[in-house]
């Protein structure tokens, strides 16, 4: 058992010593763990001094009269400020707009409610901080469409899947746009789209949209110059490089070939790039602002891309923490030299972040333009690359050198380890939350919706030490609270609703919380059985989350149906034989549940894989669920899914393509059977239910 001194520093620093796992069984977390991550977080641990010593430190930086550069409160609600102020102190506020209030703090010390929405300059004592007033939820699905009990539905695809011709074998968001339209044309209200979040411009071995290098910029293989520039200058260059033969193969090829689809994609922004920067260009003036209004978040991802270009030419390490002193500091005059040095590198880099934003923003116009009154949702992931962007530039406020991931369970025995750096709570702080307000406007920027990938982070992330195992890890604990608020708070700054991924192990009474700031929850048909073969009936599904059939890391519902997830298990070597037939006989006993919910719903049902997924639509679109998102590989029935958990090169994540053009998917007699049946059962439960 953790001798009590290191007790009590894991408890300043928010770790959760004790927890309870999946099982329903306490746990405690091991003094050698708690020492590591202690260490981590910036606390030494290793012996009896240096644990006096980050006690002393953490109470001093706890101290109540330490007032912290940001504070939030609900609007309508007062403050308690009894903390740091006398009562009765006078307070002058300084509006966003520049105008000024001047308030008084009551007996208690309490700020009295009344202020606006939005972040406001408090002076009070010769003292300034921020308060973010906050809405009492965010902007909700009956916000968007202007009914209190909204029964819709939408689509959610991978970008990358997506094709168009002349796409050079990557979706990118020119598909998009044309799936957007379909869609809408068809009565969609969202379309939910995998991460876009800034990867490694190099050649790297990870390609999954939830590792990515930042949360705050995006991935520019997924823009479409032609839509920015012109198709014409687009096709001139793609001829001079000589990339014609190379892009065609690229195109017809049944999974991405990813290093040689970035590295022409690569080829022709750079060349581009030289074009745009030589003689009179109409849409300069456009860089040039979104340039300036980036300001230094931008200018650090674009030094830091042509870092890593240097760090390579230069022999050294891709990892930002194994660089020369100087270059850690983003603010050091080495960086600045740097920069004076390779202006027109990192001015590639910013064209980049240009174009795929403009091509993003097309898109969302595209989606709204056509009817949806949500139109794109984006993806947030629960964290960044530890040797990327956001970790070298946010260094006070992200945990590089621990990763995220999730204690062993019932679905993974051994726990799971994502290899992505989260927040520092304490950072945050420090830092008046910026690097969470930042991030929250960079993903809202071009969305009508927010999908927060395990949501459960924003009150607490199992964090482990690098390389240690998943089960060596801990829970450490997030300023829940402040964090909802402000997300409230940007939510309806940007008219966008926001979805929680509350799958897995969720803390008891965070659901309650998310409901009450209007946060959809989310319910997977695959996942909506208890005891296993007991599926919930249609009425019984909840009015605060949102229904879908399956997700990017399970199979579609024809490879579910086909025991696909559990071939690929066995074809891996990931499971025994006694494992495998166990899990085939549970399957065979869920299908069979399955089967008698949906015939119980809706008369005869065959065993035939195309009747029980239009009948699994049709029961999701009866639910009291406010949006229903069907992926598109159930609308299509595919059988394969996206991504499997647990490998890297040996299944092909994140490479699968669709057959047909992205605007074409919908005419599929399939998919448009299954819209038709959707739209239906979804309009007869809005008739139930309003």
């Amino acid at each position: 058992m953790p001798d009590l001194p290191l007790l009590q520093l894991a408890e300043r620093a928010g770790l959760a010593v004790d927890w309870i796992d999946a099982n329903g069984r306490a746990q405690r977390v091991s003094e050698p763990v708690l020492r590591r991550i202690l260490a981590a977080l910036g606390h030494p641990a290793a012996d009896d001094i240096a644990i006096a010593n980050s006690l002393k430190a953490l109470e001093k930086a706890h101290d109540s009269r330490h007032l912290p550069p940001l504070l939030t409160v609900d609007q309508h609600q007062p403050l308690d400020l009894s903390r740091y102020f006398a009562a009765n102190s006078r307070c002058e506020v300084q509006h966003e707009d520049g105008t000024r209030q001047q308030l008084q703090l009551d007996a208690q010390a309490l700020l009295p409610p009344g202020l606006p929405l939005g972040y406001h300059q408090l002076h009070i004592d010769a003292t300034t901080f921020t308060l973010a007033v906050a809405p009492a939820q965010c902007y909700s699905l009956a916000d968007a469409l202007g009914t209190p009990h909204p029964r819709c539905w939408g689509l959610s695809a991978q970008l990358y899947s997506l094709r168009r011709p002349g796409d050079g074998g990557l979706g990118d968001c020119l598909a998009l746009e044309g799936l957007a339209r379909s869609a809408a044309e068809r009565g969609a209200t969202a379309l939910a789209i995998s991460p876009v979040h800034a990867m490694f411009t190099r050649n790297h071995p990870s390609y999954s949209p939830y590792s990515p290098s930042s949360r705050l910029f995006l991935n520019s293989l997924y823009a479409s110059p032609q839509a920015v520039i012109d198709e014409r200058t687009v096709r001139i260059t793609v001829q001079a490089l000589g990339l014609e033969a190379q892009l065609e193969q690229l195109e017809g090829l049944p999974l991405i070939d990813w290093p040689r689809a970035a590295g022409a994609r690569q080829q022709i922004l750079q060349a581009l790039y030289q074009g745009f920067i030589k003689g009179e260009q109409p849409q300069r003036a456009d860089f040039d602002s979104f340039r300036h209004a980036g300001g230094q978040a931008l200018e650090d991802h674009c030094r830091f891309e042509a870092l890593l270009d240097a760090a390579a030419e230069r022999g050294e390490s891709q990892d930002w923490r194994q660089w020369p002193a100087a270059w850690l500091d983003p603010r050091s005059a080495e960086i600045a030299a740097f920069a004076a040095d390779h202006v027109e590198q990192i001015g590639f880099y910013a064209f980049c972040q240009w174009l795929i934003a403009r091509s993003l923003e097309r898109a969302q116009e595209a989606a709204r333009g056509s009817g949806m009154a949500v139109g794109l949702i984006a993806d947030l992931a629960v964290g960044a690359d530890g040797t990327g962007s956001q970790a070298w530039s946010r260094q006070d406020e992200l945990l590089a050198e621990l990763h995220v991931g999730a204690p062993p369970d019932i679905l993974n025995r051994s726990g799971q380890s994502w290899g992505i750096c989260a927040f520092s709570p304490e950072g945050l702080r420090r830092n008046g939350y910026r690097a969470f307000i930042e991030m929250l406007r960079a993903n809202f920027a071009h969305a009508g919706g927010l999908r927060i990938d395990h949501v459960m982070g924003l009150q607490r992330l199992w964090l482990i030490p690098q390389g240690a195992a998943p089960s060596e890890g801990a829970y450490l604990h997030y300023p829940l609270d402040d964090l909802l608020r402000l997300l409230a708070l940007e939510s309806v700054r940007h008219k966008a609703i926001v979805l929680g991924e509350d799958l897995g192990t969720v803390p008891e009474g965070l659901r309650e919380k998310l409901a009450a700031r209007a946060i959809l929850g989310m319910r997977v048909l695959l996942f909506e059985q208890d005891p296993p073969g007991q599926f919930t009936p249609i009425l019984d599904w909840p009015d605060n989350a949102l229904a879908t059939t399956s997700t990017h890391d399970l199979p579609p519902l024809a490879g579910w149906l086909q025991a696909r997830d559990i071939d690929w298990g066995q074809r891996l070597g990931a499971i025994d034989a006694i494992t495998e037939r166990d899990w085939r006989d549970s399957r065979q006993h869920e299908i069979q549940g399955l089967r008698r919910l949906l015939h119980s719903s809706y008369g005869d049902t065959s065993s035939e894989a195309d009747t029980l997924i239009d009948a699994s639509l049709r029961l999701l679109g009866h639910t009291r669920a406010p949006l229903v998102l069907v992926p598109l590989e159930d609308l299509l029935g595919v059988d394969e899914q996206p991504n499997l958990p647990g490998t890297v090169d040996t299944h092909p994540n994140w490479r699968r393509r669709f057959a047909l053009p992205a605007a074409q998917l919908l005419d599929d007699s399939d998919a448009a059977r299954r819209l038709e049946l959707l739209a239906q059962a979804r309009e007869q439960a809005f008739e139930r239910d309003r």
